[in-house]
């Protein structure tokens, strides 16, 4: 990295902020010593400006349409690669040979069963329990199950929380389906993939043999690489946040998995598809879009543009490829929500109005779809999410565990409560 200074002044206090340039994107002003030379912080609410940390993980240009994994473009890695190749180029910075996949491969498969006394935890929670509630509290107490795993000084024991997290996740998510549902508990398979053995085990019942069906399971492979990571988002931040203070892998990523709970973050998808649900039929989207267009009325196109990018989404580009897919597979062409997806997809394509503003479908307007096909509810599209999201949030939370200057966050406010008061006895209060 380069190093170039600026100087800040205020009054007769100044101070030297180092300019830090990172192999690719913006250069960033480091301002760790401002409050020390100028007993000044700086405010910057949501964080849009600042950046938290240094990371050689994952690079996004919002307004090109980019985003690398480690350097490689998220299009290559879902169009050749598969999940787990993926995963280890997460963890490890370069793809692997062949021998270190099928090592990797081999170690991760070797750990998806889960504690059996585990199994008793989903029996306390309410059947009708929402399945990331569930997901919040099993994967927080997988700390109680696996002692020797929680050293995060220990290198090894690092690398296997690592592998028991990425390989349990799925497990867990599928318990919670099944229970959610009302449905036993399917046992992981050695020999399957990845995705294969997700889908056996959500979609699997004792009394009968489950077919896999290699175009279903390429778009859940799919989609799992296309949210592995992205980089200090929302859910990411919280892990690295709570993992700053020392808290064992399990705990940060159930704080991740909490994070990721709220609508604004891994709640679009689900909210995509109850916007649709909302148009109902293709004869009312002209009402719709006229409503999106309207600044007075508060109706959100939920699925469209996106906040950081501000050109089209390299993953929605994949993932329409997929869903479509699915689509054709399932032979779904008479589906109502499915019609008013396509519609809508077809006019923010088209339309001068979307193609100016770059509201652009997203990789969440087309995961929702295609989950709803692979016959996923609306409540678990964020426990998918979280599936796939738990191998960049153990990435970042190992990153940020080795670098030598991490320090315990601790962010500063703008204070606008009452200045300094005497208490005042209760008697003699006006």
């Amino acid at each position: 990295m380069t190093e170039q200074s600026a100087k800040f002044t205020l009054g007769d206090k100044a101070a030297a902020l180092h300019l830090r340039s990172g192999t690719i994107g913006p250069d960033v002003a480091d301002i760790t010593s401002l409050y020390k030379d100028t007993g000044l912080f700086t405010y910057d609410p949501g964080f849009s400006s600042t950046a938290s940390c240094e990371s050689k993980i994952t690079y996004i240009d919002g307004d090109e349409g980019v985003l690398l994994h480690r350097g490689y473009p998220i299009e290559q890695l879902a169009g050749s690669g598969d999940f787990l190749e993926t995963c280890y180029l997460l963890l490890y910075g370069d793809l692997p040979t062949q021998r270190e996949k099928d090592d990797f491969v081999y170690r991760v498969t070797r750990h998806t069963m889960v504690h059996e006394q585990m199994s008793r935890f989903f029996t306390g929670f309410r059947r009708d329990a929402h399945p990331m509630a569930v997901m919040v509290g099993v994967v927080g107490a997988l700390s109680a199950f696996y002692h020797d795993s929680t050293d995060i000084a220990d290198p090894h024991q690092r690398m296997v929380a690592s592998l028991r997290m990425i390989a349990k996740m799925p497990t867990i998510a599928a318990m919670a389906y099944k229970y959610h549902i009302g449905q036993p508990f399917v046992y992981p398979r050695n020999d399957l993939s990845y995705a294969e053995n997700f889908l056996h085990m959500c979609f699997a019942v004792p009394c009968e043999p489950y077919q896999i069906n290699p175009v279903l399971a390429r778009a859940m492979d799919r989609i799992f690489i296309l949210h592995a990571d992205h980089e200090q988002n929302a859910s990411t931040s919280t892990v690295r946040l709570a993992g700053s203070s020392g808290a064992n892998p399990f705990a940060c990523i159930a704080a991740g998995i909490a994070c990721l709970w709220g609508p604004a973050h891994g709640g679009a998808n689900e909210a995509a598809l109850n916007m649709l649900s909302e148009i109902g039929t293709k004869d009312r989207i002209p009402e719709f879009i006229g409503r999106a267009k309207d600044k007075n009325d508060p109706f959100r196109l939920m699925g469209f543009g996106h906040r950081v990018y501000k050109n089209y989404d390299p993953r929605a580009k994949i993932m329409q490829q997929t869903c479509h897919e699915v689509l054709d597979e399932l032979g779904i062409k008479d589906d109502p929500l499915l019609e008013v997806a396509m519609e809508l997809e077809h006019i923010a394509l088209h339309d001068e109005y979307f193609i100016e503003k770059k509201l652009y479908p997203n990789v969440d307007f087309y995961s929702g779809i295609t989950l709803k096909a692979l016959g996923f509810p609306t409540t678990m599209f964020t426990v998918l999410f979280a599936v796939a999201r738990t191998v960049g949030w153990i990435a970042q939370w190992k990153e940020m565990i080795e670098d030598p200057h991490q320090r315990i966050g601790r962010p500063r406010q703008l204070y606008t409560g009452a200045p300094h008061r005497d208490y005042v006895a209760i008697g003699e209060r006006g």
